[in-house]
């Protein structure tokens, strides 16, 4: 069993509790981070996650269509170093913090999604973990 958290929850992204997932584990014992069946889910649900942030979740919310938004918001700096997390984002995909994101552009999302996951769990995960979760989408 891994000693990172992210990676033993199948939740490489650390999404917090508060929403009933596809593909959860039927008994949580995080009591802060979801838990996950499978690295796929985990990942699938981020991506989705990542793209409700997007598109301020059809309107609902204001969008976080830039890297610096959306990072800010998913890891705000009362938690997070949050400057040096959309430094790493940004360096590892060749996004610039303030480029427009969108919501529908796979390749874009599974590279955010890969970095933001890197930062989150210091390791980085397969290639492959990403294209399939997408897939699942």
């Amino acid at each position: 069993m891994s000693d990172i958290r992210g990676i033993r929850n199948n939740n490489p992204l650390n999404i917090i509790k508060g929403c009933n997932w596809k593909g959860e584990r039927p008994i949580q014992n995080d009591k802060h981070f979801e838990e996950f069946e499978s690295m796929q889910m985990g990942i699938r649900a981020g991506i989705k996650l990542i793209r409700n942030h997007i598109t301020g979740f059809n309107g609902k919310r204001p969008p976080a269509n830039t890297i610096k938004k959306l990072i800010s918001v998913w890891a705000p700096a009362t938690e997070n170093n949050t400057a040096a997390y959309i430094r790493t984002v940004c360096q590892q995909t060749a996004i610039g913090r303030n480029d427009l994101l969108h919501a529908n552009d796979r390749r874009s999302i599974i590279a955010i999604a890969r970095a933001m996951a890197y930062v989150e769990c210091g390791v980085w995960l397969e290639p492959e973990l990403f294209e399939s979760a997408y897939d699942l989408l």
